[in-house]
């Protein structure tokens, strides 16, 4: 519960690579219906789309270990592919433990994006655990067809909660945080096999969209990506896999040189398939 309200405090993630969008408005505040009620959703878009529901719009699915609710630690992200791709960049208040377990978090995600893809072309994306939670809403949105996604956007995703993490990994992911996210959103055993929990475990990836798959050398999740890429290829999805090499889990600020080029690559990307 403290890593949960201090985090708005705490964390500072990405401030190095504000490198478009800052002048942009203040996102605007909607409450978007789910099946778990209404959630907190915060629009970024370039002025001319502002509050246009019918334009391209890409859902963002921020991380923090399913520990942290504070959407606001990938503003510098959201105002940089809202600014850069020319799309409305929808970034999902998703309720976090200790206030909800497994699978709420994701189907508050995918009812977001269902929605939001009944009036326009979608692309769904995140961080960390908010990339396996893409990865998941792209798996649901397949099996109850409720919607077709254009792009999944994986960075450093949290693809197989069933596992343990190696102990003296090289990354900073320890088997301790693991245990934590495990008795605090996923405290069911039975439910960290499941392909909504664990993507990279589901019995079939084909039928999806699709997916620009980011890992880290260094990362302890950096093998969940990289088996997820192979398991995509071998279904017939379509795959982009960059590993940024001799960086940890912030693959991102720990390189911003390299950075630049994720960055513009991702939102080209975004921008082609949400055209």
């Amino acid at each position: 519960m403290l890593i949960h309200a201090g985090a708005r405090f705490a964390v500072r993630y990405g401030e190095e690579l504000r490198l478009a969008g800052s002048d942009l408005p203040r996102p605007r505040r909607l409450r978007v219906p789910t099946r778990h009620g209404p959630v907190p959703v915060r629009e970024y878009a370039p002025p001319a789309l502002r509050g246009r529901d019918d334009a391209p719009a890409h859902v963002h699915l921020h991380g923090g270990a399913w520990l942290m609710r504070h959407p606001g630690m990938d503003d510098w992200w959201c105002r940089y592919l809202a600014a850069t791709a020319g799309v409305r960049v929808l970034n999902v208040d998703f309720t976090a433990a200790p206030y909800a377990v497994y699978p709420r978090a994701q189907e508050q995600s995918h009812d977001v994006a269902a929605r939001a893809a009944a009036s326009a072309p979608v692309s769904v994306g995140g961080f960390s655990s908010g990339g396996g939670m893409a990865a998941a809403v792209c798996l649901m949105a397949r099996d109850a067809a409720s919607f077709d996604p254009r792009l999944q956007v994986l960075g450093v995703p949290a693809l197989d909660l069933a596992t343990e993490v190696p102990r003296g990994g090289p990354g900073t992911i320890s088997p301790s945080l693991r245990a934590l996210v495990r008795a605090a959103y996923f405290p069911d055993p039975a439910t960290r096999a499941e392909a909504y929990a664990s993507p990279l475990l589901a019995p079939s990836l084909a039928g999806l969209p699709r997916a620009l798959v980011l890992t880290a050398e260094r990362d302890t999740l950096g093998r969940d990506g990289d088996d997820y890429a192979v398991r995509l290829r071998e279904a017939g999805v379509e795959v982009w896999h960059d590993v940024t090499p001799g960086v940890d889990h912030y693959f991102l600020t720990e390189d911003p040189v390299r950075a630049r080029a994720t960055m513009a690559r991702i939102a080209t990307e975004v921008a082609a398939a949400l055209a």
